[in-house]
């Protein structure tokens, strides 16, 4: 098992929640989030569960519920708290590659969840007993302006999974098949800099049995009256089968459920008016607001005054259990317990590591003992294998549009010292290196390669009075990629985890993402766990700070790969690898300039101060290459009609886009030099805009190379790595051929 476990955190995409010393519940809940369990297959969960709590002989029933019992005698107390989460299973696998899914349950847990999965990254896990990664596919921005009846990417009848594979074969061979569970890869975070909160997938499915696992460790060092159960259970989000047959066995006295709450809050409020809020205590569910609590909810009410446990009363249904039989009753004696999440059931759910230890105290109160020191754990996991070195290094480097500092100096390192010492740095922030071996009697021409260095993120506008961050977007996409995530401020050199609020609305019924042409321009709001324009300035955060989603690069099957912001790390990539093949290259008569451009999501604004440049020192190139993205249609949601070049078919002249057209007998020079060398070449005409547009009004023929991706503008964006190596072929082909 513990193999299988290390296997499994290699391999997944982890985000856990403190990378600092953290209390053991909150160790707990990061840990056990960090396993994705779609209800029905929990049963990974559950065994890590049960090895942590192998001293008590853990028993699993036929369900795969963990149960554990402590101690002898009346009365008898059952702990329970459900485990599994809302997901995915693999539906069908098509001819071409993809993956179908039908979502479980099958009813949607509010109108965004299956929005909220498009272009995202996710991982399969196989009845072999091992992740596959891959991402759900998403439309690309550019292809959308004058598209009819696009897919909205709101139902699983639009959800294919895409894992880098080309045919049906490709995928078994993987061990994928039919019923495999499909979830999340991206986890949990930390929020704010302190890290007293924390957001991501299935945390208000998982905090009960993070409490519960601490829980169970105590008890095992103390002596309490009668019996305690502590059970782990699944299939709560499809019918609470577990629960059922939990309850089918096990005839307590007294039961407590830990389990989601939904606060009695308005669907559209913001986060400074939702209440209870995160980190405000915990709370007791009722089925009705009545004068006087039942009973024995009652008497957990005085046990939380008695702790100094802040608590609230709310109105809640019980754990559901549906059967086409009778289910089983709750004992009579039964209360449920939760703690506030703001906007639950999607992958920005947020919950407060204090109700975390608020509810620990609670549980300690009922069963007799006092808090005992809580260890401390490092937080972290070991990451994922390197496939291609440079191109991992620019992917993970993060540098949204006008803060390119960090991408600017790795590709300084990645180019070598010789090299590094030849680059300098414009006003525009560019970093050019110049190849200048000209001889007055060779007529060469003039070129120059340019590739961009940012990519989209966010950037604080304001700070307003409740704490939130208003913040302006720094380029282009659909506002459902990143909305409803986890993020990460840039502040200075430290790193300060948030969350990208949702829109008003998002849980009422029909909810629709607004579309059209103010599509990711207007600002939105960041939320850092903080309630005062004074406290999140605590956290070193400052207007002009800029905000991103988190990334890395995830090698898929074959030679593909997922990573946000391909767009433009591989252009970046292969002018590196050409500059380094240049080096050593006799390139008598030649005047060759690479350009790693700024703020091109923004306007090309780098470039436009590049060309205009070169322009006044009387050295504008004759031909410029940039080398940026073919937004392609090699994806089941867009139209073939249109970019439809194959990812894995070699580099892409970039013919026609919004911002030029290249002239056709360039085009078909360029193809005849690339087969001439047995470089692989597509062609075709695509939607955006490229850096070498802004060149020829000083006399510059634009002629852009690409390769083709796919999901463009999202954390889902795929690759071909060996399109990679072409364009870098193709590169150093013509700086010295052309």
């Amino acid at each position: 098992m513990a193999k299988t476990v290390t296997r499994i955190l290699m391999i997944a995409t982890i985000l856990i929640l403190p990378s600092r010393i953290v209390g053991q519940v909150e160790a707990n809940l990061s840990r056990f989030a960090s396993f994705p369990a779609v209800s029905g297959h929990e049963e990974l969960l559950a065994q890590v569960i049960e090895s942590e709590l192998k001293e008590f002989s853990p028993k699993t029933d036929n369900l795969g519920n963990v149960i554990i019992t402590i101690g002898t005698g009346a009365p008898h107390r059952l702990l329970a708290t459900a485990i599994d989460e809302p997901g995915y299973v693999v539906s069908g696998i098509t001819p071409d590659g993809y993956l179908r899914v039908q979502r479980l349950p099958q009813a949607a847990p509010n109108a965004v969840f299956d929005t909220l999965h498009f272009a995202q990254p996710i991982i399969i896990w196989t009845r072999s007993r091992k992740f596959v990664q891959g991402v759900f596919a998403g439309l690309s921005v550019h292809l959308a302006p004058g598209r009819q009846d696009a897919p909205k990417m709101n139902h699983p009848d639009e959800m294919y999974v895409d894992i880098g594979a080309t045919s049906e074969e490709e995928v078994r061979k993987t061990g994928v098949d039919l019923l495999d569970p499909v979830a999340l890869s991206v986890r949990s975070r930390g929020i704010g800099a302190s890290m007293s909160e924390g957001a991501g997938p299935a945390l208000g499915d998982r905090f009960g049995a993070g409490v519960l696992k601490e829980i169970a460790a105590k008890l095992g060092k103390t002596k309490t009256q009668g019996t305690t159960t502590i059970a782990f259970v699944t299939q709560s989000w499809t019918g609470g089968r577990g629960l059922n047959r939990l309850l089918e066995e096990i005839k307590p006295d007294e039961m407590i459920y830990l389990g989601r709450i939904a606060a009695p809050t308005a669907a559209n409020s913001k986060p400074e008016t939702q209440e209870p809020h995160p980190g405000s205590g915990i709370l007791l569910a009722v089925p009705e607001t009545k004068t006087e609590l039942p009973n024995f909810p009652a008497a957990i009410q005085k046990l939380a005054a008695k702790r100094g446990v802040p608590l609230t009363v709310t109105v809640g249904a019980p754990p559901r259990i549906t059967s086409y039989t009778k289910p089983n009753p709750l004992p009579a004696r039964f209360a449920m317990i939760g703690v506030p999440t703001l906007w639950p059931v999607t992958p920005a759910e947020t919950v407060s590591t204090k109700d975390l230890k608020s509810l620990e105290q609670l549980i300690e109160e009922y069963l007799g003992f006092t808090q005992t020191p809580i260890e401390s754990v490092p937080g972290g996991v070991p990451g994922c294998e390197k496939s291609n070195p440079t191109l991992q290094t620019l992917v993970e480097t993060y540098g949204a549009s006008g803060h390119e500092d960090s991408v600017r100096d790795a590709v300084k390192k990645l180019l070598g010292s010789s090299l590094a010492k030849k680059t300098e740095t414009d006003e525009a922030g560019n970093l050019i290196l110049h190849f200048d071996n000209t001889n007055p009697e060779l007529k060469a021409p003039r070129i120059a390669f340019v590739a961009h260095m940012d990519e989209i993120g966010y950037q604080v506008r304001s700070i307003e009075n409740e704490g939130r961050l208003l913040v302006d977007v720094l380029g282009g996409g659909y506002e459902e990629y990143f909305l409803g995530h986890v993020a990460l401020v840039h502040s200075g050199q430290k790193l300060i985890g948030g969350v990208m609020e949702l829109p008003d609305g998002w849980q009422k019924s029909g909810f629709e993402w607004p579309r059209g042409a103010k599509m990711m321009t207007s600002p939105v709001h960041v939320y850092v766990g903080t309630h005062s324009t004074e406290d999140t300035q605590k956290l070193g955060i400052k207007v002009g700070d800029w905000i991103t989603i988190p990334k890395e690069y995830r090698p898929l099957l074959g030679t593909r790969a997922n990573g946000r912001s391909f767009d433009d790390r591989v252009g970046c990539t292969a002018l590196i690898e050409a500059a380094k093949l240049l080096m050593g290259s006799d390139l008598l008569g030649r005047d060759v300039t690479f350009i790693w451009s700024t703020e091109e999501e923004l306007g090309l604004k780098g470039a436009a101060a590049a060309a205009e440049r070169m322009a006044k020192e009387g050295k504008a190139p004759d031909f410029v290459f940039a080398i940026d993205t073919f937004v392609s249609s090699d994806s089941p949601l867009e139209s073939k009609r249109f970019a439809d070049a194959e990812i894995g078919k070699g580099f892409v002249i970039r013919a026609v886009d919004n911002s030029n057209i290249t002239p056709i007998e360039y085009v078909d020079r360029v193809v005849k030099l690339a087969r001439e060398n047995n470089i692989a070449v597509q062609y075709g005409v695509t939607g955006g805009g490229n850096d070498g547009s802004v060149f020829p009004q000083y006399g510059s023929v634009d002629i852009p190379l690409s390769w083709a991706l796919r999901y463009a503008h999202s954390p889902g964006e795929v690759i071909d790595t060996r399109d990679v190596d072409a364009l870098s072929k193709i590169v150093d082909v013509l700086a010295k051929e052309w």
